[in-house]
Formats: structure tokens, sequence, C-alpha cells
């Protein structure tokens, strides 16, 4: 059975200060739940206070990119060894805003991804469209591109050591949310297609997240799908509450799962 994964994308909020402050409130809150994964995402300046304040618990730390490149002259950018050395078990990659604000292409997501896996680093590979896109029936063409040239050159090893993540674009801090079918659609389109292109066995261990406006009211339906293992969680993770409540809904799915 996949181990369900709850990551908070801060984005550009939290100074150090604030950011301390939030995960010590999710792990007074969260507790130390067995059988789901807890990471949080705070912004670069953070990253190693908030690693400090995670301490022995078992909240795990990402971060919200990286560069490409180990190391060099690239002003501005931030390697995976440096992320390595904050702490960081996870980082996010190809996330809606890095292609639609700053130009991420297919090609930088993948080039990405290798450098994270070959430095222990496991990516949480972002993928979905937008709303035009999705009216022209465009859907699962978008997701099939991003994930054909995001995972380009990979293996049954690799995948084993990576997340996908489907965050409809047009969900993406705007209150919508795709409903529990749709994401479930798109999700099962996702494992259907590493299926193929990689093997029955990785594809039903791959674990696929929903992003989108994930939040207390919705979490339990999504959880509930088959075919979604977890969330990536933006504005509801900004607060100890409401993202120890994801976590919550989200072990007690799990739970009534396994029962059933």
């Amino acid at each position: 059975m996949r181990t369900p994964l709850i990551a908070g994308n801060w984005k550009m909020n939290k100074t150090i200060n604030e950011a301390v402050a939030l995960v010590s409130g999710i792990k007074k809150l969260a507790k130390e739940p067995e059988g789901l994964e807890i990471v949080v995402c705070p912004p670069f300046t953070a990253l190693s206070a908030v690693f400090s304040a995670i301490g022995e618990s078992s909240i795990m730390l990402g971060a919200q990119d990286m560069s490409w490149e180990k190391e060099g002259a690239f002003t501005g950018e931030i390697s995976p060894i440096m992320l390595k050395d904050c702490g960081c078990d996870y980082v996010i990659i190809g996330h809606s805003e890095r292609r639609q604000l700053f130009g991420e292409t297919d090609e930088n997501v993948n080039r990405k991804i290798k450098t994270a896996l070959g430095v222990g680093l496991i990516p949480i590979v972002c993928v979905g469209e937008t709303l035009a896109e999705r009216e022209a029936a465009k859907t699962m063409e978008v997701i099939e591109r991003q994930l054909a040239g995001g995972l380009a050159g990979l293996d049954d090893g690799n995948l084993a050591g990576l997340v996908i993540a489907y965050e409809p674009v047009w969900a993406i801090g705007t209150g919508k949310t795709a409903t529990p079918a749709q994401a479930q659609e798109v999700h099962k389109f996702i494992r259907d297609w590493a299926a193929k292109k990689f093997s029955n066995n990785s594809a039903d261990a791959l674990r696929i997240l929903y992003g989108g406006s994930v939040n207390q009211a919705n979490t339990k339906d999504l959880i509930s799908q088959q075919d979604i293992d977890g969330a990536l969680v933006g504005g509801a993770s900004l607060k100890a509450e409401s993202f120890a409540e994801i976590i919550k809904q989200t072990l007690a799915e799990t739970a009534a799962d396994k029962k059933g």
C-alpha cells in the first residue's frame, strides 16, 4: 500500500521567525502520525531554521525549487547540494507558478529531476493544465506532454524515487478545486501512463498527490479516491490548525480504507 504524503508549499511567505513558529505549531498539533509522511516546504531563507525546529520530529523538509547544476557561476540560483546541506529530503520541481511566471520548461524540469535524484533528493514533480486547456478538452494531452518531457530518460528505479503532483492551474489559489471525480480521472491517467512507459509494479507504487486549493473541507473526498495518495497544500498549509486538520482527515480516511 502506498504511504500517503501531505506536503505544505509555503511559497513566498513567512520570515524565519514566522516559519519556525508555524512548524512548531504543526509539530504540536499533528503529533507523530504513523503511516503518513508530512513535508513542509518553506522559502529558502528559512530552511535551516525550520530544519532545526523540526528536531526529532518525523516531519520532513522540502524546498520549492532548485538548479539543475550542483555548483558554479549561476547568480541567484540554489543548488541541490545546498538544499541537502540545509536538511532537505524533498524538492518541488516544475510547479505551475515556475512554469507560468518564470518560463520553466519540460526540458528544464527533466534536468532538475535527474540532478535531484542524483544527490538523493526526492522530487515532487508538478503537472497540470490551464483553464483554457481544460475547456478545450486538452487536459490529458497537456499532462502526457509534461510527463513525457519531464520524465524522459528515467527508468523504473528513478520513478520509485519521485512523487507526482497533479495541480490544475485553474485551481491553484483560486478557491476552485477539481471535483474528486475530475481529480481521480487525471490521477488514473497518470498511473496508466506510468504503467505503459515504465512497469505495472512501479506505476502501482507511484505516489500521486493532488494540489489546487486543498483545504479542510475537501480533503476527505479527495483522499478517498483510489489513485489520490495525498496532497500538495498551498494556502491551507500557512496555518498550523488548518494543515493539522488536513493531516488528521488524511489519516482517518487512510485508516477507514484499510478497514474496508
